[in-house]
C-alpha cells in the first residue's frame, strides 16, 4: 500500500497514507505495533508464531490509552498451513469482535471502556506451490475463513484467492505465492513483462515514499499491487464508501 500514492496523478491525495505518523487527511498504519503488547513469554508478532496469543495482545493494545483513536485491527499469518483455524483463529476474532466490534462488551465511556469501536478484518493465508489441497493446507484454511465471513458478514483480505488467480481471473490451484504455478508459469511476472510501470502496475515501496521493493515472497510487483487495491476497498467500505464506482 506504501507504493499506491506514486501510481498515478492525483493518488498522492487520493491514497495518501503514513506509518506510524499520523497526518492531516492521510491513512495512519501501525505496522506491526500489536506484538509489543503480547504477553511475557509469548510472541504475538503475527498468527504464525502463536495462534492464540493475539487475543489477549489486541486486548491489552486496545485497552492502552494511547490507542484509544485506533479503529481497525488485522492479524496476518506467516504461513496459514498447520495451524487450527476453526478451533483457534476464528473464534478468536470472534471473541474480539463481541468485545470491541461496534456494540461490543468493551465500547462505551465507562471505567476500563473504550468509545471507539473497532473493525477487524480477518485475512486467509498465502499460497505454497504444489502444496495448497487438504485439511491444514492454504486453500482449505482460506475455504474456512470465507465461509465463516460470508455468514456473518465480516470484511477478509484473501491472500490466497489472489496468490492463485492470474489478471483474466483463471484459477491455478497448483499456484504459489509469487504467481508462480507448475501448470501456469509465473502468470504475473508474464503480465507484468508485458505492461508498463505507471499504466497497468505501479512499484511497490518500502515505506511511504520509501524506496523500491517488491512485496514480501515476490518477485514482481503487481501480486502486492492486487492485495493493496484489496485492502484499500476494504477500509474504504469501513470508512463509509457504498462501493459504488
Amino acid at each position: 500500500m506504501f507504493g499506491l500514492p506514486g501510481f498515478k496523478a492525483g493518488d498522492e491525495d487520493k491514497f495518501g497514507i503514513t506509518n506510524n505518523n499520523p497526518q492531516t487527511n492521510k491513512l495512519d498504519f501501525r505496522d506491526y505495533a500489536l506484538a509489543s503488547y503480547s504477553e511475557t513469554g509469548q510472541d504475538a508478532s503475527d498468527l504464525s508464531r502463536n495462534e492464540t496469543a493475539f487475543i489477549q495482545a489486541s486486548r491489552n493494545y486496545l485497552d492502552d490509552p494511547e490507542n484509544s483513536e485506533i479503529n481497525v485491527v488485522m492479524w496476518s499469518w506467516c504461513n496459514i498451513a498447520g495451524h487450527d483455524v476453526e478451533n483457534n483463529y476464528l473464534p478468536g476474532m470472534q471473541t474480539l469482535i463481541n468485545e470491541y466490534g461496534a456494540g461490543g462488551s468493551k465500547i462505551g465511556s465507562g471505567n476500563g471502556q473504550r468509545e471507539i469501536p473497532v473493525s477487524f478484518i480477518f485475512m486467509t493465508g498465502h499460497a505454497n506451490k504444489d502444496d495448497n489441497v487438504g485439511a491444514g493446507k492454504p486453500k482449505n484454511q482460506a475455504d474456512l475463513i470465507i465461509e465463516y465471513c460470508k455468514v456473518n458478514k465480516y470484511y477478509c483480505l484473501d491472500y490466497y484467492g489472489i496468490d492463485t488467480h492470474d489478471m483474466d481471473g483463471i484459477y491455478w490451484e497448483d499456484a504459489g505465492d509469487d504467481g508462480n504455478s507448475t501448470t501456469g508459469g509465473n502468470f504475473y511476472a508474464d503480465w507484468q513483462s508485458s505492461s508498463n510501470v505507471g499504466a497497468g502496475y505501479y512499484e511497490n515501496c518500502s515505506s511511504p515514499g520509501g524506496s523500491v521493493t517488491f512485496g514480501a515472497h515476490n518477485s514482481q510487483h503487481i501480486t502486492a499491487n492486487r492485495k493493496a487495491y484489496a485492502m484499500w476497498y476494504i477500509l474504504a467500505r469501513i470508512a463509509g464508501w457504498d462501493g459504488a464506482y
